[in-house]
């Protein structure tokens, strides 16, 4: 008894992710006819996410017209920060779902202006987000200094999927007992495709190189390609 009751989980669980793949695969063909750059942003909570967009937006804005999707259980209080940068803000509380998903993505998304930008801010979690697609055309994980330098090999398979490897708050590194060319050696052996970029949001030091990072995925949809 006990193992059938496994199966039927581990049924719906495939049947869920299914859904949601096909939902996933409507939502990008409906991103590729607006040309819209969709970027989704994982991390742990407190690994800086929100900084980073509250440091990111004010000089993308100057440039796109951006959006964001901003995920939490409760409350809307990292949505009202970014709304001060003048972007379009819409928040989703998942209410104890630890991960957005595509049908709520897509039924946010005509509560949006025209964009060129979308950032898909994920419930901060480094295991359920990730085997969930939301259409975006690209995938980043922030991983802060303060976190300790063991996450990408407890949790490897976020640092796989990504394209892009935010590591913030260096600021703190002299005051953490914190292996960081152990952290890249690691990350390269994952995923060496991936761009790995090094950054304090508060102290607004290696913003260039993200900034230069998200530019190039607008371009590249606005191309086509």
């Amino acid at each position: 008894m006990e193992e059938k009751k496994i199966k039927i989980k581990v049924a719906l669980a495939r049947d869920l992710l299914q859904r949601n793949k096909i939902l996933a695969g409507d939502l990008r063909t409906r991103f590729a006819e607006q040309r819209l750059a969709v970027i989704n942003l994982l991390g742990s909570p407190g690994a800086g996410k929100t900084t980073l967009l509250e440091a990111s937006l004010p000089l993308l804005c100057g440039q796109y017209r951006v959006g964001v999707i901003e995920g939490d259980l409760y409350t809307t209080r990292d949505a009202e920060r970014l709304a001060r940068s003048g972007a379009a803000v819409i928040q989703i509380n998942t209410e104890g779902a630890c991960h957005l998903d595509a049908q709520l993505v897509g039924g946010v998304l005509e509560e949006l202006p025209e964009l060129d930008l979308l950032l898909i801010e994920n419930v901060g979690n480094l295991v359920c987000p990730v085997g969930f697609d939301l259409g975006e055309d690209a995938r980043a994980v922030v991983l802060s200094i303060s976190e300790g330098d063991d996450k990408p090999e407890k949790y490897p398979q976020a640092f796989q999927t990504a394209q892009a490897v935010v590591l913030s708050k260096l600021d703190l590194l002299p005051y953490v007992s914190y292996d960081l060319p152990a952290v890249l050696a690691t990350l390269a052996h994952l995923n060496p495709a991936a761009t790995v970029m090094q950054l304090s949001a508060t102290g607004k030091s290696g913003l260039a190189p993200w900034l230069e990072w998200v530019e190039s995925v607008v371009a590249k949809k606005k191309r086509g390609s």
